[in-house]
């Protein structure tokens, strides 16, 4: 068949599926993922007021690469010059939790494995700004952090007046290096970060801050819902010394952020600075780190109705396949008309989803901003690959329908196989409804690992949480997950094109 031929099956192919059934099925599948999406903006403003008095919720501060983060922490701190070092030993590093949830009305001693206190250089003390810090960890020994999402081991451990901690962050123009050491002496390089523009004059000083908690509350079939508990962190330092400072000032002190107004800090132990004696004692919460989707929507909370949509194109492209009079009911298609129905029901569908998810992701997500919700920025070209990644995932999910269709030979096998491998294991993930194990398996190795197109949430082992699909994170990659959707359509259009051929001869 030449070019032209096929081309004009191509034309072919498209004038018979714009029918004004299937043109109605594609509008519903747009309308219902736009609606859905949009539905959560339609409610109710949300207020961070008390009583009467509405005020703005707060926003998350945004990190040096434009990126959301987690910025909170107390801060005692000086002065530092763009050559310099500050060196502490710390001695102690205790904390509490609250539990059990939900009423959270016993605190008990302890420390969650990301609690961290230690020394830090901060461009300033606005929340977002450049940083590097070194830390002793609940049960992650020393790290040394910096600009949110960057993490670098030292020495496991814990600390203790038997055994402390040196440790000494060191400043030459744009670069700052993490040593530790076990007594002031013998001392262990533990990495270097490059923060491009730091000021000539930063923030140096010690810090303790200690991230909420999380249980998991069994649910369902065996899924989980997440419920968080308040921690606190308390440190003690001595023998801090601060070589390049600007001047001799006093320590400067206060929280970053929001902090001291739980029931928790009010009446337990307010978060602070204490000197006594050439002693530091400090005691916060919160966390400094990439940024959790608690309590936040992700963009892919605008696609609330994208599994709706996805079944109403499976059956529209399993439908799409003429049947040949008789008993069997054998498609009777050439595998040339075959490739032209895939490419047509392909294309229609991508089309299908990039109005559905180019509306309702930008729109939603704005709305929700309006409304006084809080939203998960991602940047540009992330907000645009998921909208493409929608698009791809339906076309795909079109293809891998009709190609069922042409094998199993009758259309209501093919829409309960899709439907079955496709939507029902991304709803049964998500509601939550199974175990998180046996939901992250599901979206690997069925073709439901597609739906991964939509995920923004990434997994840092530094941050507490619950990593699970009902919390909108997906075990594969946007990409690998729709090469596994890929893989499954273009190895049932396979078998259809050896099932013909063996049905023709």
């Amino acid at each position: 068949m030449t070019a032209a031929a096929f081309h004009r099956l191509l034309h072919a192919e498209w004038a018979k599926f714009c029918s004004r059934g299937r043109a109605i099925a594609m509008t519903a599948a747009i309308l219902t993922t736009i609606g859905l999406g949009l539905l959560p903006a339609l409610g109710k403003s949300s207020s961070c007021g008390f009583d009467s008095v509405a005020v703005a919720c707060p926003t998350n501060p945004v990190g040096p690469d434009g990126q959301e983060v987690s910025d909170r922490f107390y801060f005692a701190h000086r002065s530092l010059g763009a050559n310099g070092s500050i060196t502490v030993r710390m001695t102690s590093l205790t904390g509490i939790i609250t539990y059990p949830p939900p009423d959270h009305d016993e605190i008990v001693p302890g420390l969650v494995p990301w609690a961290k206190a230690g020394i830090i250089v901060k461009d300033g003390t606005r929340q977002g700004s450049s940083y590097v810090a070194l830390m002793v960890t609940g049960h992650n020994g020393v790290r040394m952090q910096y600009d949110y999402s960057q993490d670098v081991a030292g020495r496991p451990g814990g600390v203790s007046a038997e055994s402390p901690r040196w440790l000494r962050l060191t400043r030459s123009g744009d670069t700052v290096t993490g040593y530790e050491s076990a007594d002031g002496a013998r001392w262990t390089k533990v990495g270097a970060a490059h923060l491009p523009g730091l000021p000539g004059t930063v923030q140096a000083g010690l810090f303790a801050a200690s991230p909420g908690d999380l249980t998991l509350r069994r649910v369902a079939l065996g899924g989980s819902t997440t419920e968080y508990r308040f921690t606190q962190a308390t440190a003690v330092f001595d023998n801090v010394s601060l070589d390049g400072g600007v001047s001799a000032e006093a320590w400067q002190h206060g929280s970053i952020g929001e902090m001291g107004h739980t029931d928790w800090e009010r009446y337990h132990q307010p978060p602070g600075l204490v000197e006594s004696n050439g002693t530091l004692t400090i005691t916060g919460s919160g966390d400094i780190g990439p940024i959790g989707a608690v309590g936040s929507h992700n963009v892919e909370d605008t696609l609330a109705g994208l599994a709706i949509s996805v079944m109403l194109v499976i059956v529209v492209a399993a439908r799409f396949v003429p049947r040949r009079p008789g008993p069997t009911g054998a498609p009777s298609l050439t595998g040339r008309a075959l490739a032209a129905k895939a490419a047509v029901v392909g294309a229609i569908a991508f089309l299908t989803g990039l109005v559905c998810a180019g509306v309702a992701v930008p729109v939603g997500t704005r709305m929700l901003r309006a409304n006084g919700q809080s939203v998960l920025a991602v940047p540009a070209l992330t907000e645009l690959r998921v909208i493409l990644g929608t698009a791809a995932l339906l076309a795909v999910a079109a293809v891998f329908a009709l190609a069922l269709a042409v094998l199993l030979r009758r259309t209501w096998a093919a829409v309960t196989v899709a439907a079955s491998t496709v939507v029902l294991p991304y709803v049964l993930a998500a509601l939550p409804l199974l175990p998180d194990q046996a939901a992250k398996w599901l979206l690997r190795l069925t073709p439901a690992a597609g739906f991964a197109v939509q995920q923004t949430i990434h997994e840092y082992p530094q941050v507490i949480a619950h990593y699970a699909p009902s919390e909108g994170y997906f075990p594969l990659t946007w990409w690998a997950g729709l090469a596994v959707l890929c893989g499954y359509a273009a190895g049932v259009l396979a078998l259809a094109l050896l099932r013909r051929r063996t049905v023709a001869s």
